[in-house]
């Protein structure tokens, strides 16, 4: 794949605004400066909020798929069974990103219908909270050979990216998320909490536009 310095930076962008986009999401649903219950929050939600969560998942699913392209550039130096299948297996995560959020949709869209009509809140939510389990459980496989392919690739120097990218790369913030979140104040905790897989996106995207910025000019010396 050829490619100029220009869109090796712009696909990085892509990224970024994909991770950025699906965060504000996140919030439309989550956020509310009082309560720290996400499930009670997501029902009270007006509709415009819902909607354009739901909206915003689109546009920032695309643009995720975008900045995929600066990784796979990343890795143009490897095999084609390692590049491709971060191709595949990343592609496929980031896709999943936008499926399972238009999931916590139906979970915010129970919620509210529950508080409307005086529901269990629980019970409302049980068959939208089930399927969005459901759709997790093909992501994590994937997320465990992503992490093999990309780790065991970048440690043995046979990517465009330095070893310190893997410190960014989403496994391990996923990993410590508990020990994240767990001593934040209430604001910050719904923040952090509610955008924390959007947040590790934009986090790796960014290292990864700064790890290649400049990666043409170190191409030719």
């Amino acid at each position: 794949m050829k490619m100029n310095q220009f869109w090796i930076r712009g696909l990085g962008i892509f990224g970024i605004l994909g991770g950025l986009i699906l965060f504000v999401a996140d919030m439309l649903l989550y956020y509310d400066p009082i309560s720290l219950s996400l499930k009670q929050n997501m029902g009270n939600a007006s509709d415009f909020r819902i909607i354009a969560s739901g909206v915003c998942a689109l546009f920032a699913t695309w643009f995720y798929m975008l900045g995929l392209g600066q990784v796979y550039y990343a890795f143009k130096p490897t095999k084609p069974i390692f590049r491709n299948g971060v191709l595949i297996f990343f592609g496929s995560i980031l896709i999943a990103f936008g499926i399972v959020h238009e999931a916590y949709i139906a979970i915010a869209t129970s919620s509210k219908l529950a508080i409307e009509h005086n529901l269990d809140i629980k019970e409302a939510t049980f068959l939208s909270e089930k399927i969005n389990k459901i759709l997790r459980l093909f992501v994590y496989p994937m997320v465990g050979v992503l992490s093999i392919l990309f780790i065991s690739q970048v440690w043995k120097r046979k990517t465009l990216y330095p070893r310190w990218i893997i410190y960014f790369f989403p496994l391990i913030p996923f990993l410590i998320e508990d020990i994240v979140t767990q001593y934040l104040p209430g604001n910050i905790w719904i923040i952090v909490k509610g955008g924390y897989l959007n947040i590790i996106l934009i986090l790796f995207f960014i290292a990864s536009t700064k790890a290649l910025w400049n990666i043409k000019k170190s191409e030719k010396n």
